[in-house]
């Protein structure tokens, strides 16, 4: 397994995994759930290749970040907020290209309308965004108590959480590479299926979304690409629309094909994509 994390960093007291490579305009890439950083190993080296430094790393509770044992630790997408920019403060960046997928967007949209002077553009991939999550099954499990998915066999766990990740991916020959595996194992395991549940799902919840709408208006003069899997079972791509009308000045391209896990369906374009942007928006 390609490994884009090989350093770590204590912050706010837990431990963050992250690498960096490349110099240049500063990119810094937010994966999502149930993903890590391993997302990104097909994206981040042409960004390197056209000259950008590119920062990579585990959310707090996700990956070979730390997976605290004590579930109150909050790991929500409010609390990554100052997690991210304590990052930026130990990397010694004021401000960068923030790419983000998943519930890295609503991290983003955070940042963008809390902290706009940090972000010199904002690309958001198939993210969560207004009440568009958790899913109502997901609802469901989380209003009945999580406790059985934690504790439920590691077969059962598996074959569950492989099904979920499958829906992900639109191309099939993208799996032939060990890349559901490669998710698998950071949620599976004594550590990983317990902290899947207390760290990730426990804490999706569209009130830190919701929050920001109202100021969406204000990142009129920010550069906003949206980029969408046209077939995402996850976030429909109605909801790109949606975010596309509110976010004054947005341009929004959806991906032909692409699911929900869109830089395993097409990570050249994804690349490409990132890279036109952010090259035509220095700072």
């Amino acid at each position: 397994m390609t490994n884009l994390t090989p350093h770590s960093i204590v912050i706010g007291g837990h431990r963050i995994a992250y690498g960096i490579e490349g110099t240049g305009a500063p990119v810094i890439l937010l994966h999502g759930t149930p993903a890590f950083s391993h997302i990104w190993r097909n994206v981040a080296p042409p960004l390197v290749a056209a000259g950008h430094r590119v920062f990579v790393y585990d959310l707090l509770g996700f990956g070979r970040s730390e997976r605290p044992a004590d579930p109150s630790v909050d790991t929500s997408v409010t609390a990554q907020v100052p997690v991210l920019l304590d990052l930026m403060e130990a990397w010694s960046l004021d401000r960068a290209h923030i790419v983000a997928h998943d519930i890295g967007g609503a991290i983003a949209q955070r940042l963008a309308v809390f902290h706009p002077e940090r972000i010199i553009s904002l690309t958001l991939i198939d993210n969560v965004s207004f009440d568009s999550w958790p899913s109502p099954r997901t609802r469901q499990q989380i209003a009945a108590g999580l406790d059985a998915l934690i504790s439920a066999p590691d077969a059962e766990h598996r074959a569950h959480t492989r099904s979920w990740l499958e829906s992900a991916i639109t191309n099939p020959d993208r799996l032939s590479d060990g890349t559901i595996d490669a998710y698998l194992e950071m949620i599976s395991g004594p550590v990983g299926q317990s902290s899947l549940y207390q760290h990730q799902i426990a804490h999706y919840d569209p009130k830190h979304t919701m929050e920001v709408v109202p100021h969406f208006h204000k990142l009129a003069d920010m550069p906003v690409q949206i980029l969408w899997g046209e077939k995402d079972a996850w976030q429909d791509v109605a909801w790109a629309h949606r975010m596309h009308e509110a976010i004054p000045g947005s341009s929004l391209e959806v991906i032909e094909g692409g699911g929900h896990f869109v830089m395993e369906n097409d990570p050249d374009l994804i690349a490409d994509r990132i890279i036109a942007f952010t090259d035509a928006h220095p700072g």
